[in-house]
């Protein structure tokens, strides 16, 4: 019609007893060009030039285009999907290589409940790019470079001062065995913060010990490498056993050779000034509409912070792996601290205009309180800790459904492993990244409404349906043409996830994907409940429904897993 083309795109109707598809672009359209939505809606109808794959197009109120496809088109359509040896996506244009950091685990200090969202939003939003086409590199960013290391350093020889790592004579090799363990960073950490803030001499010692290792003390450096070594031993194995997989497991001491080159160009080139003995960099800029204080690369002492680390990080990924895209899944809390580090790396020639930084921020995991979620004791619960009372919890709600009661112990306690890892995942991602939510985990775990267990229910059922079939000699065939609504209904649900996937990429939100899959499993139980597959006469339909049956669950089963839940053979 010689319009802008944009103006025909089709969205899934909002009134499906009036149409499967709608089309909403003439109204626009024709304002633009002064012509009567209307008439300009009819004209568009006229100009289609095959009609035969729709059953109906019609113009609804003021120039709504409401378009039905006829049921042999949607049968072609996904007997094309399931023929496919793939999920169908949209790939991503451009695709691009992407750094997304997530996670935020310190060393020394195990993963606690708050850990749960950007680790699982971050694998999460990992997988639907990786999905999509783009090259994705996970990065557990850890904190391994700032002052509790110190701290803990000055409390290890408080205990143990006859150690190797604190005589400045001795000249190594340092033990191969660690001082320490993971259990007494338990201890030893709250001990040294609190010992921080009542001593001051400890709390000299603890800031001259940081100052030491990064000017690289050999004791304390080799010392240090024991804290990170067990630190990533102990967190690889929650992160596994939640399916959280990091790429690199690099830190904040990664970049430290990089930080006085970058901080002595910053200031040759004017891009960053001293201010009372400090050196910071001006974000603010002259349209802005609040205030943005200066970024501080090195204090008044020289000493860098986490400030000045994530400017260098910045500068490591574009060299390192010239990364187009940096996602930051860390606490909403965090914006004005990322906004000024972005301004500060763009300012300072780092990045153009073409890499994408971004801070796609999390919400907290609150507790019936309404606040950030604690402990009895008034702590923060520890992530295994939580981890494992889903796992129990899951446990429990199986054997109230009776479901794997007939199984051995261990495929017993290997499914409640998996059902109750996904009530923890799927409760957390089911949310918006950026809101805070609350944490029940009663309410997780049940097998009934949008809950992990009802997914992974879901898709072993479809597993079952298939191996039934299989034992009665029962194979899939092409997929026809509806025969009522519950079968159509499923087919438009399949076509759905393309632009699904698409829009969870563009708003960096998972819960897309999240609130999809159980539209899809729900639609998938109308059918079931309605279309009695195993029990079907009529060959050619049975076959056809079995058709529908394996395409559901490869599309499911791929949703699940950008979600980050494992399914079980059976239940």
């Amino acid at each position: 019609m010689g319009l802008d083309a944009s103006d025909g795109e089709v969205a899934v109707s909002q009134r499906p007893e009036l149409a499967q598809f709608q089309c909403n672009g003439a109204l626009g359209a024709a304002k633009r060009a002064g012509q009567n939505p209307r008439e300009l809606a009819e004209a568009v109808i006229e100009a289609l030039e095959d009609t035969s794959q729709f059953s109906d197009l019609s113009i609804a109120g003021p120039g709504f285009i409401n378009i039905s496809l006829t049921d042999e088109a949607l049968a072609e359509r996904i007997e094309g999907l399931r023929q496919a040896d793939h999920v169908e996506v949209t790939p991503a244009d451009p695709a691009v290589k992407m750094i997304i950091d997530y996670g935020g685990t310190n060393v020394a200090k195990a993963p606690h409940i708050g850990h749960l969202r950007p680790a699982v939003i971050g694998e999460s939003l990992k997988r639907i790019m990786l999905a999509l086409g783009h090259d994705v590199t996970g990065d557990v960013h850890l904190g391994d470079w700032g002052a509790p290391m110190g701290q803990l350093i000055a409390e290890l020889e408080l205990r143990q001062p006859d150690l190797p790592y604190f005589d400045e004579n001795y000249a190594g090799p340092y033990p191969e065995e660690s001082p320490v363990v993971m259990a007494d960073f338990d201890e030893m950490y709250p001990a040294a913060a609190a010992r921080v803030k009542d001593d001051p001499e400890f709390a000299e010692k603890a800031s001259q010990a940081v100052v030491a290792l990064h000017a690289g003390r050999p004791g304390y450096r080799a010392l240090w490498q024991h804290f990170r070594d067990i630190s990533v031993d102990a967190l690889k194995e929650v992160f596994d056993d939640l399916g959280v997989e990091f790429d690199l497991w690099y830190g904040e001491s990664t970049i430290h050779d990089r930080l006085a080159p970058l901080i002595g160009r910053m200031l040759e080139d004017g891009v960053a000034r001293e201010s009372e003995g400090a050196i910071v960099v001006d974000v603010e800029e002259p349209d802005d509409n609040k205030e943005y204080p200066p970024l501080i690369m090195a204090k008044s002492d020289g000493a860098t912070l986490y400030s000045s680390w994530d400017v260098a990080t910045i500068e490591d990924r574009v060299e390192r792996f010239d990364a187009k895209a940096m996602l930051y899944v860390v606490d909403v809390r965090q914006s004005l601290h990322f906004e000024q580090v972005f301004r500060a790396a763009r300012k300072a020639g780092i990045v153009g205009e073409d890499v994408v930084l971004e801070h796609p921020g999390n919400g907290t995991i609150n507790g019936p309180d309404g606040k950030p979620l604690k402990t009895r004791a008034g702590g923060t619960p520890p992530l295994r800790g939580v981890m494992d009372e889903a796992i129990a919890k899951a446990a429990e709600r199986l054997e109230e459904n009776d479901l794997a009661s007939e199984y051995d112990e261990g495929e017993r306690a290997q499914i409640a492993e998996l059902v109750g890892l996904a009530a923890l995942k799927y409760g957390e991602l089911q949310n918006h990244r950026a809101g805070d939510y609350l944490f029940d985990l009663d309410r997780f775990v049940s097998f009934e409404g949008r809950t992990g267990p009802y997914l992974l229910y879901s898709a072993v059922r479809m597993k079952s349906i298939i191996r039934k079939a299989a034992d009665e000699g029962l194979e899939a065939g092409t997929i026809r043409p509806a025969t009522n609504e519950y079968d159509r209904n499923l087919m438009l649900e399949l076509l759905r996830l393309p632009e699904v996937l698409l829009r969870a990429a563009e708003h960096r939100a998972p819960n897309h994907v999240a609130l999809y899959a159980y539209e899809l499993a729900a639609q998938f139980s109308r059918f079931f409940e309605h279309c009695h597959i195993l029990s079907e006469t009529d060959p050619v339909r049975q076959a056809s429904w079995l058709g529908l049956v394996e395409l559901c669950l490869r599309e499911l089963t791929f949703l699940l897993d950008l979600l980050v839940l494992e399914v079980p053979e059976r239940m």
